[in-house]
């Protein structure tokens, strides 16, 4: 039987071209490649959030993408979430982290916000972090580089050949975590690092 639960898969990233392809939004390009593969556009939008509504191997699926800034993104998923009834612990966000190595993904169930300000405005909006997270690691500035500047930074040309491999495991990770489960996402996908090419 498939489930018949609405869950919400939420992309962090910051709106606008000029961004578009810097590290801070990885989480938009994993959300994007998911709506490719399951052909979810976002044609919708309401408070101030680009959404998709479709199906993942029979599990109904909600595909977010705030357009709020970053640090300000949690009130707008909290009434996504709100409108259609949907429970923390059936979201799954995905976001870029400076402590995992570039090529790493991380699958988390819950916790605190790690210094991330996109998780730390949805644990403030919803009153807690009790839902599931995919990290994909964007890995720490050199010495010298401030982490805002780092990830507001685009991806450089050796990152960017490798970029496209790992945000699709990360997308397949968001697929095996909604329809298999979080263990069996965690332990597919959780400290297996993605071979860089030079």
């Amino acid at each position: 039987m498939p489930q018949k639960r609405l869950r919400l898969v939420v992309g962090l990233g910051n709106p606008g071209e000029s961004y578009s392809e810097t590290r801070h939004n990885a989480g938009f390009l994993t959300v994007d490649k998911v709506s490719e593969a399951f052909s979810i556009a976002f044609a919708k939008r309401k408070f101030d959030t680009r959404f998709g509504i479709g199906s993942m191997d029979g599990i109904k699926v909600i595909l977010a993408k705030p357009m709020a800034f970053m640090n300000r993104s949690g009130p707008q998923i909290q009434k996504i979430a709100g409108y259609f009834r949907i429970l923390c612990e059936d979201m799954l966000v995905v976001h870029d982290d400076i402590d995992l190595a570039f090529g790493k993904i991380k699958i988390k169930e819950k916790g605190g916000d790690g210094g991330h300000r996109g998780i730390r405005s949805l644990i403030d909006a919803f009153g807690g972090g009790d839902f599931v997270r995919l990290r994909i690691g964007v890995g720490r500035p050199e010495a010298g580089i401030g982490a805002a500047d780092y990830v507001l930074g685009k991806f450089t040309v050796e990152e960017r050949k490798n970029l496209d491999r790992i945000i699709t495991t990360a997308k397949d990770a968001v697929v095996t975590t909604l329809c298999k489960g979080t263990k069996e996402g965690m332990n597919r996908f959780n400290d297996k690092r993605i071979v860089i090419l030079s």
